[in-house]
Parts: structure tokens; sequence; C-alpha cells
């Protein structure tokens, strides 16, 4: 499988596309060329949408927000649509058939998305120092099937809300991603991507889980840190 993508230009295209989307970091673009200060220098260093609102709040928080689901939307629309019309094979004779084309469309959408998340966990614009991809990779999970992004939100959002811990929520989502995928589609290939794309997030939110496990973890407040 994995001579197979790295012999087919049309995975390279997606990858390319999905991975400079993924660059579009909003809390890097507000914070540094809008407001002038760059978030990655305040609290966590993290790049994601939890530090921005905890160092600045406002209104700007939710360009941040559409800025990192808007780039994950492009990244699998795009992927959906060239892999609508993918076709392995060298002489086709007939069109595949509706089943193998929609495996292709997934396929195609969870490759999209490993790559956005690269992206915007690396990228290459900012030194590669991004954020962690928990709102990408809802938007990214909502994309790709509406059962997989009711475990994923449903789980976050109870975890982050009982225990205002997002970092338990985000652990949850980057956790249940894979078994959620497995569930849906039976399939190991897809499988391993989700796995894959779960292990990311987790692997980012690394410091969150140590801080966790000793009690050192910061909760989650409406109301803007103070300076």
């Amino acid at each position: 499988m994995i001579l197979f993508v790295l012999t087919r230009i049309d995975f390279w295209i997606v990858a390319i596309i999905s991975y400079f989307c993924g660059c579009f970091n909003g809390a890097v673009i507000v914070s540094k060329y809008i407001l002038r200060d760059d978030v990655r220098t305040h609290g966590s260093g993290n790049a994601g949408l939890t530090n921005f609102y905890r160092t600045f709040g406002g209104p700007l928080t939710l360009v941040v927000i559409l800025t990192d689901v808007l780039k994950a939307v492009v990244a699998i629309l795009i992927a959906a649509k060239i892999g609508s019309g993918y076709d392995p094979r060298i002489m086709p004779d007939f069109p595949l058939d509706e089943a193998t084309v929609a495996y292709f469309v997934v396929l195609f959408k969870y490759w999209a998305g490993l790559w956005c998340l690269l992206g915007h966990m690396f990228p290459c614009m900012f030194h590669f120092k991004g954020g962690k991809g928990i709102l990408s990779g809802g938007a990214i999970a909502i994309m790709i099937d509406w059962r997989i992004a009711l475990v994923v939100w449903g789980g976050f959002l109870i975890l982050a809300v009982l225990t205002r811990y997002v970092s338990l929520g985000s652990c949850w989502a980057g956790a249940s991603f894979p078994f959620a995928t497995w569930f849906v589609y039976h399939n190991v290939v897809i499988t391993v991507l989700g796995a894959v794309i779960g292990c990311l997030i987790l692997y980012m939110h690394r410091g969150n889980i140590k801080r966790l496990l000793t009690g050192t973890e910061n909760k989650f407040s409406l109301h803007k840190k103070k300076q």
C-alpha cells in the first residue's frame, strides 16, 4: 500500500494541497500579523485556539476558528473531488462501481486530513511550530462522516465541560478517532490512517497528558487570562 501511494501522483497532489492548507494557522496569522504579538510567545507557547483565547480573547478568536475550520473543509473537499475521479487502473475499459468510488473518496479524505494536520502542526512558513490540531481535526471528522464526528465531538464536549480540561477532551478525540473509524468503515487501510491521525494528536498533547497525570494542568475559563 505504501509503495502504491508513493507512485501515484494523485496522492501527492492531495498531500501537497492539504499540507499547505494546513499551514494557514489562524492563531499565528491573527496574532503575528494583526495583533503584532505572536501567540507562541505567550502561555503554553502553542499556536492553537485555546492558547490564543487565554492570551488575547476578544472577537478575533472567531477569525482563528473560521481559519482553522475552513482550511480543513477546503482540503477535504478538494480531496473528495480528486478521489471521486480516481482510477488506479492503467487502461480502464469500464467505470468503477459506486462502492469502489466511495472507498477512494473516503481514502482521499483521510489522506488529506492527515496532511492538513501535519501542515497545521508543523507549518513550513512558521518555522514548523504550529498548533495541536484539535479544531482542524474536529472539522476533518465532520467532513469525513457524521458518525465519527459524533463520537469525537461528543466525548470532547462532555469531558471538556464536566472537567474544564480541554486537553482531556482533546485526548479523547485523538484516542477515539481510529476506533470510530473502524466501527464505521471496517477497513484496515483507512483505520491505519485514522490511527496515525489519532496518534499525531495524542503526541502533540504529550505535555498536557503529563500535567493531567500530575494534577498541574490548567483548567479552561471563559475569562481571558490576566496579564
